[in-house]
C-alpha cells in the first residue's frame, strides 16, 4: 500500500495534478467557499469587516468570494444567483431592505445565511449587528449634559436599519432629557462622502445655529471634516462634532476628532464563527441576534457650553 501510495504521489507532482473543485464539490455537496456580498468595495467599514471574515474561515480551511452590488437591488440579486452558481456553502451578506425574498429563497436551499449590520423583517437566519441605537444615545446624550441644546444629526438614509436605529437613539435621548427635536436639524444622507460635505454646509445654514452636529458614519465624517475646513468656523469654540468610525481620520485632524467606534474586527470576527457552527450543522440558538456594543471616545472636538 505505501508504495501505491508513493507512486500516487510521484504521478500527481509530475502531471502537476489539481483538484477540481467543482466535481468535488458536486460529489461532497461541500466546496469549501463561502460567498461574502457587501453594498460596496469603496467604503472601509464593509473592506475591514470582510477582511476579519476572511481571516476566521481561512482558519477552517474556508476560502471567500467576495461581491458587491454597489447599492443596487438588481445587482444584489445578480451577485446572489452569481455566489449560488458557485456552490457556496454559506453567505454572509450586508443585506438592502428589501431582500427577504431572495435570502428566504436561498435559505430554503438549506444554505445558511448570516446577516451582517443590517436587520431584516421576514427573514429568519442569524443576524450580527452593532448596538446603534445606543450608540447613537450614548454620543447624543454627552453633548447634552456638556450643555448643547441644539444637536444636528447627519444621518443615513430612511430606509436602512442602521440608519433608522441611530436616529432613535438621537430622539430618544433628546426625549429622555425632556429636549424638543428639531426637525431642521435631521438630514438624512446615503452614507457616502458627498452627502456628509453637503449636509453639513446645510446644517450651518440653519437659524439658529447648532452648537453640536453628530456625523453617524464613516464616509460622511469624511465629508463633515472637508466642510469644515472650507469653512472659518473653530473647532470647538464655534462647533463641538463628534463623528463615526474615523480612527485614523480622528488621530489626523486638530483638534482630535470625537468619535463613535464599532467594533469592526470583532463583527467580522462573531459572523465567521456564526456561519462555521451552521456549517457543522449545530442549530443551538438558532437564530442568533448578537448585538455588539461600540466605543465612544471623545476627545478635543467637544466642548462644554455655561449655561
Amino acid at each position: 500500500m505505501d508504495k501505491n501510495k508513493q507512486a500516487i504521489e510521484a504521478a500527481i507532482q509530475k502531471l502537476d495534478f489539481k483538484v477540481n473543485e467543482m466535481a468535488r464539490a458536486l460529489k461532497t455537496n461541500r466546496s469549501m467557499t463561502v460567498g461574502v456580498l457587501i453594498p460596496n468595495f469603496e467604503n472601509i467599514f464593509f473592506t475591514s469587516i470582510v477582511s476579519n471574515i476572511e481571516n476566521g474561515l481561512l482558519q477552517e480551511g474556508y476560502s471567500t468570494i467576495v461581491c458587491d452590488y454597489k447599492e443596487n437591488p438588481l445587482l444584489e440579486a445578480e451577485k446572489l444567483n452569481f455566489l449560488l452558481d458557485k456552490m457556496v456553502d454559506g453567505i454572509i451578506m450586508m443585506p438592502l431592505t428589501d431582500s427577504d425574498e431572495l435570502i428566504n429563497e436561498i435559505i430554503s436551499k438549506d444554505i445558511p445565511v448570516i446577516l451582517i449590520d443590517r436587520m431584516i423583517n421576514n427573514v429568519n437566519c442569524d443576524v450580527v449587528l452593532v448596538d446603534n441605537l445606543n450608540a447613537s444615545y450614548n454620543a447624543v446624550e454627552q453633548l447634552i449634559i456638556r450643555g448643547h441644546k441644539r444637536i444636528g444629526i447627519i444621518v443615513g438614509p430612511e430606509d436602512v436599519y442602521t440608519a433608522q436605529e441611530r436616529l432613535k437613539g438621537y430622539i430618544r435621548v433628546h426625549e429622555d432629557y425632556g429636549r424638543e427635536v428639531d426637525p431642521r436639524l435631521i438630514k438624512y444622507g446615503d452614507y457616502q462622502m458627498q452627502s456628509g460635505y453637503e449636509l453639513f454646509q446645510e446644517l450651518l445654514q440653519v437659524d439658529p445655529l447648532p452648537t453640536a452636529i453628530y456625523v453617524t458614519n464613516y464616509e460622511m465624517t469624511l465629508g463633515a471634516v472637508i466642510a469644515i475646513n472650507e469653512t472659518n468656523l473653530k473647532i470647538p469654540e464655534d462647533l463641538s462634532v463628534i463623528g463615526f468610525d474615523n480612527l485614523a481620520l480622528a488621530r489626523i485632524v486638530k483638534p482630535s476628532l470625537s468619535i463613535v467606534v464599532q467594533p469592526m474586527q470583532q463583527i467580522g470576527e462573531v459572523a465567521a464563527q456564526i456561519l462555521l457552527k451552521r456549517l457543522k450543522k449545530d442549530l443551538s440558538g438558532f437564530p442568533a441576534v448578537v448585538r455588539l456594543k461600540t466605543e465612544l471616545l471623545i476627545r478635543d472636538s467637544v466642548r462644554s457650553i455655561e449655561t
